[in-house]
């Protein structure tokens, strides 16, 4: 069973029926079959994104309390972690939520990241100088 992490772009275009990528999107989603995770920092994102409307915001809550995505909680070592990304990537540069998925994905050993976000998550490494395969 396959497991990725969950960046803001493809969430949002989830819910949004406006968004330029929302069909491409809920077809990946409908054929998925595996584990979603994702941060707090990623689901603060969607949230600011989807604040015009209480029913879309409320829609993204419904993705973790229904189990399709599940939030990975932050610690004292990841955070840490996730500071360390943000000085390596200081050029590209590297967003809070980025890096919670970076960081996310090396503790659970995930090279899948659902994002629309290619040209950084192609920049960004995983141990062994592996790269992200980027999802849809």
């Amino acid at each position: 069973m396959m497991q990725v992490v969950m960046d803001t772009g493809p969430w949002v275009a989830l819910i949004d029926r406006s968004e330029e990528k929302h069909d491409e999107c809920t077809d990946w989603f409908r054929r998925f079959e595996g584990s979603i995770f994702s941060s707090e920092a990623v689901l603060t994102e969607v949230l600011y994104l989807l604040n015009f409307s209480f029913k879309a915001q409320t829609a993204a809550i419904e993705f973790v309390l229904n189990g399709a995505i599940t939030l990975v909680p932050s610690s004292l070592d990841s955070l840490k972690r996730v500071k360390k990304l943000m000085e390596k990537y200081k050029n590209t540069p590297m967003d809070y939520a980025d890096a919670t998925l970076v960081s996310l994905a090396e503790d659970l050993s995930i090279r899948h990241v659902v994002t629309l976000d290619h040209t950084d998550f192609d920049i960004y490494k995983l141990p062994f100088k592996q790269s992200f395969i980027l999802l849809p």
